[in-house]
């Protein structure tokens, strides 16, 4: 019976040292505080014992860098939670946009979704539906509605990437941010793919 109990640990210290490594988030100590809220690294909840300190700490869930991002990153963009997503995995009028910034091997990924990097979505809206206009703005008039997401919660990415598109003439009301992102999609235990799927011109 304890040599049972032994294997089961060992497998679930396994798995989730694996999500750790999958998500680039191995347990090394951060040489600093990990951020809560903008440059902020901790939130005192004044409760009826006694101050307590609110801090993150290195989980196999978590990630070091970045810092909590609001649910809505721009006035008008509307948040989704993963039921939304499955919804948009079939639909022809929606494109999932994984914006990481990758860097190293692809990175496992939501089925049918499309790579399109935070840094280049500016200049790859034509990938979305819109025409190249005047003075460095698009012509959205017949953009598709997009989920955008990256790492998760923490990740500043596909928020970055939010306020590129609209700068660049993106219609905001057609733009959803999933704030969970692949932290929470692969923690949820939801299937991944390795490669993306081709934006249609």
């Amino acid at each position: 019976m304890r040599a049972g109990l032994a294997v089961s640990a060992l497998r679930c210290t396994s798995a989730l040292a694996l999500l750790s490594l999958t998500l680039g988030c191995a347990h090394v100590a951060p040489t600093q505080p990990l951020r809560l809220v903008g440059q902020q690294t901790q939130w005192i909840a004044q409760t009826e014992q006694g101050p307590v300190v609110v801090q993150r700490s290195l989980t196999p869930y978590s990630v070091a860098k970045g810092a909590l991002q609001p649910l809505v990153p721009l006035p008008g963009v509307q948040p989704v939670t993963e039921i939304e997503v499955l919804q948009a995995l079939n639909d022809p009028g929606t494109l999932l946009i994984d914006m990481r910034d990758e860097e190293g091997p692809p990175l496992p990924t939501i089925p049918n979704a499309f790579h399109i990097p935070y840094s280049e979505v500016e200049d790859r809206l034509d990938e979305l539906g819109c025409v190249r206009g005047d003075k460095a703005r698009w012509d959205c008039a017949r953009a598709v509605k997009v989920i955008t997401f990256c790492f998760g919660p923490m990740c500043v990415q596909s928020p970055a990437g939010i306020k590129r598109m609209v700068q660049a003439g993106f219609p905001v009301d057609k733009i959803a941010y999933y704030r969970g992102g692949m932290m929470a999609w692969q923690a949820l235990g939801l299937t991944t793919v390795t490669g993306y799927s081709t934006p249609r011109q």
